[in-house]
């Protein structure tokens, strides 16, 4: 696979200049969300045509979490117009929508586009994220929803060939979303770490994305230049990282709560992790990971190391900390919602956990993730 190219934005965006000239782009599709006119890089994309004389199509016909028909109505209009770049600045639904133009731009559109096998293309796809969370910009993953079904698309061929990284995205974004995101990217960094598909790789791109999270976290809440910046380079790395090997458990579990309480959710998969991380750590002998529990062990050792912690439950207790330290609430479910989130975990996800769970042990963490006592293990 060819290794993306990140570029660092300057003031005056250059590097889009140099990259849109090096390809000869004459007419470029840009996929945007609602936030897009706020951002510093409006004006780029408004003063295109006039500059350098490169047409500039928009879409944005979109919402987040976004439809099947959506993606649709992006590949028609791409092809329509004759476009020969993509270019998406936004954040998690608008990275799925582009991504799915691209690799639907080549097939049939009189059939179901999900129901074709995927024929790679050489149309461009340069990403600018405008969150520091899902680290979409780095992974083969999309989702969208056909007929109110959640469908995950996978294939390596919608990976951005180019991403440019802009700090000041950043600057316009909801306290919320800022402290959700991060814990996003932070709960990718651990899953990967200790997900059953870990590789030599995927664990380095893991250390490095935690301790930039950790270094840059408060500077990126004040909303510091230098914070922020760090926070994007930490989520792409966290992107990269679970690119190879999925996401596991906390993130099985989360989905659910994010529908059912209306968080975000980054909010709800740290909510999840800082309750499932100790029960894994007491939890080893239950290991399913074909290199057996003592390499499980080692793992959440290495894993505080990172965090800087002397031991495993020292590196939990750190997360929960940190968690704590955001203010974000604690949803406070009814006792029917238990079976439903039981119910609702994606198996698949799980199958990358590198502990066993059953349905008790999945229902009692979810009692654990709601309760609202002081940190514990």
């Amino acid at each position: 696979m060819v290794k993306q190219k990140v570029l660092e934005a300057s003031a005056d965006y250059q590097e889009l200049d140099e990259y849109l000239r090096e390809n000869s782009v004459s007419k470029l599709f840009l996929v945007c969300d609602n936030a897009f006119p706020f951002l510093r890089l409006s004006n780029y994309f408004e003063n295109l045509e006039s500059r350098l004389g490169i047409q500039v199509v928009k879409f944005n016909q979109f919402k987040p979490n976004p439809e099947y028909e959506s993606v649709e109505k992006g590949v028609a209009l791409f092809l329509q117009e004759n476009c020969d770049t993509i270019i998406v600045v936004g954040g998690g639904s608008a990275m799925d929508v582009a991504k799915c133009i691209k690799l639907y731009a080549n097939m049939d559109m009189g059939k179901n586009f999900l129901e074709q096998a995927v024929i790679p293309n050489q149309v461009r796809l340069l990403a600018v994220p405008t969150t520091a969370g899902t680290g979409s910009e780095a992974t083969r993953y999309a989702v969208i929803y056909y007929q109110g079904e959640k469908q995950s698309i996978l294939d390596k061929s919608c990976i951005p060939g180019t991403v440019l990284m802009d700090a000041s995205a950043l600057k316009t974004l909801p306290d919320y979303q800022k402290k959700a995101t991060m814990m996003d990217a932070f709960c990718h960094g651990v899953e990967a770490f200790w997900s059953v598909n870990a590789t030599k790789e995927s664990k380095e791109l893991s250390k490095m994305a935690i301790q930039a999270i950790l270094k840059n976290k408060d500077g990126y809440l004040n909303n510091e230049d230098s914070g922020n910046a760090g926070m994007l380079a930490a989520a792409n790395l966290a992107g990269q990282a679970i690119n190879i090997t999925q996401t596991t458990a906390g993130h099985a579990m989360c989905y659910k709560i994010t529908s059912l309480y209306g968080i975000a959710h980054g909010h709800a998969a740290a909510l999840c992790l800082a309750k499932l991380w100790p029960y894994m750590v007491e939890h080893t002998d239950q290991c399913v990971d074909p290199r057996g529990p003592h390499y499980l062990g080692q793992i959440f050792m290495e894993l505080a190391s990172v965090m800087g912690c002397n031991t495993a439950k020292e590196a939990a207790i750190k997360f929960q900390e940190i968690f704590r330290g955001l203010g974000l609430s604690v949803p406070e479910p009814k006792e029917k919602d238990y079976e439903i989130l039981r119910r609702s975990v994606n198996t698949v996800r799980m199958k990358n956990n590198p502990v066993a769970l059953t349905d008790g042990d999945i229902d009692r963490l979810y009692r654990q993730i709601f309760h609202k006592g002081e940190l514990s293990l």
